[in-house]
């Protein structure tokens, strides 16, 4: 499979399936989307199908957060933050929340690939 062959979201990061050491590829993207503390779990090293269930729940509830917040500042904050502080906290939670949005958008391709899905690619 080439980059080209790729589903949409697919990670930079991880090589394509099929490719070698496209697993270790992505098993390491997968963990950097983690807390450093779950490398300690050898079941997770063991299982990338597992850590991408793991980074699947850790992402959705990162966006869940990012979208929370976004709603939330102005209303809890304004009055004692600057707005310069407000709008660039607004901002941030933009830039996180679409980070969040493509990394949650790749685990769900990288899972795929892991249970042994293939893309056809349209012409």
């Amino acid at each position: 499979m080439t980059r080209r062959d790729l589903p949409p979201g697919w990670p930079a990061a991880v090589n394509p399936p099929g490719t070698p050491e496209w697993e270790r590829s992505a098993a390491a993207w997968l963990f950097d989307l983690v807390p450093p503390d779950y490398r300690a779990y050898d079941v997770l090293r063991k299982h990338p199908l597992l850590l991408a269930r793991f980074a699947a729940d850790h992402v959705s509830a990162g966006l869940a957060a990012a979208r929370a917040g976004w709603r939330t500042l102005r209303a809890d904050l304004a009055d004692r933050l600057p707005p310069e502080a407000i709008e660039a906290a607004m901002s941030a939670y933009e830039r996180e929340g679409g980070r969040l949005a493509e990394a949650e958008r790749g685990v769900v391709v990288v899972a795929a690939a892991l249970t042994g899905h293939r893309w056809v690619p349209r012409l």
